[in-house]
């Protein structure tokens, strides 16, 4: 890993960022991207290294930060026009930009991700596949079977390891919908309908079980576990590609479905209300769940 980050330093060194037309990679761009990269593919390493059959790694999993449980159920975030997506300044992906106003009816979203116990009970009345990783303990319980341990399921810990379809599937059981990724973007950045000065709120970051900001009272949003929307992943109006087309452009109208949030295994300078995660609909190595919305 040193003799990589050490080539990798030799060649930013080489790169001279004061020839015209690389004015946009200054200001530390290059290092901030190669750095949340590799930081996005820890990650990556960790969802194939729990697949290992015997693979224990040597620190334990974080239990998400302790959020109320009391409250209610779902949190309305009323009509009207919102500020999506990365502000002008400061490090962010090209799919996350340019930041725009968007018109959004009038939604509710769950106060929480969807729990162990809910999706448990999903399955057990629709007879539908568990998450990856669980396995029946013998008893009618489910046992948490990631990184080489045999865990008793905690019943209150979002559920996690769950495809696209499973997450569609359950929302409907549940009389409900994934909510659009902008859904979730206001959600998270406070909906707040006078959208004009929401740019500090939708570029920061915020502890893993912290609420959503100022107007909603969603909690765990950041940090906990990555959550499936219902959309697929596109460019905004007016997107460029930068600085190379194949970061986002390729994967446009591919199918690619969008998961927002974060998990637990997220480094957290890549977290942050905007950015935008993608996958095919059917992995369930990653660590994703959901969380429910319905019009209002």
């Amino acid at each position: 890993m040193a003799d990589v980050r050490e080539r990798a330093l030799e060649v930013l060194d080489e790169v001279d960022l004061s020839e015209p037309g690389r004015e946009e990679l200054r200001d530390g761009f290059v290092y901030e991207m190669l750095i949340a990269h590799e930081h996005q593919h820890n990650e990556t390493m960790l969802q194939l290294l729990q697949m290992v059959d015997g693979y224990e790694p040597p620190l334990a999993e974080p239990p998400p930060a302790e959020v109320p449980t009391a409250g209610p159920e779902s949190v309305a975030v009323a009509a009207g026009a919102y500020e999506v997506g990365a502000p002008a300044r400061g490090f962010a992906y090209d799919n996350e930009r340019p930041r725009h106003r968007v018109e959004l009816a009038a939604f509710r979203i769950d106060r929480l991700p969807v729990s162990n116990a809910a999706f448990a009970a999903f399955v057990a009345d629709t007879g539908a596949e568990p998450p990856l990783f669980w396995e029946r303990d013998g008893e009618g319980g489910w046992i948490d079977a990631r990184f080489g341990r045999r865990a008793e399921l905690d019943p209150a810990a979002p559920a996690v390891h769950v495809d696209h379809g499973q997450a569609e599937a359950f929302a409907r059981w549940a009389g409900k919908r994934l909510p659009t990724e902008l859904e979730w973007e206001v959600a998270a950045a406070g909906s707040d309908p006078d959208a004009a000065n929401l740019d500090h709120r939708a570029f920061g970051t915020r502890p893993p079980g912290a609420g959503c900001g100022s107007g909603c009272d969603a909690l765990g949003m950041l940090g906990d576990v990555w959550e499936w929307t219902s959309s697929e992943l596109a460019p905004y109006p007016g997107f460029e590609a930068f600085p190379y087309p194949e970061y986002s452009e390729v994967f446009f109208g591919r199918g690619y479905r969008v998961l927002r949030g974060g998990s637990w295994a997220t480094r957290r300078n890549v977290i942050r209300t905007s950015f935008r995660n993608w996958d095919l609909a059917e992995r369930r190595q990653i660590f994703a769940g959901l969380r429910c919305a319905e019009d209002a």
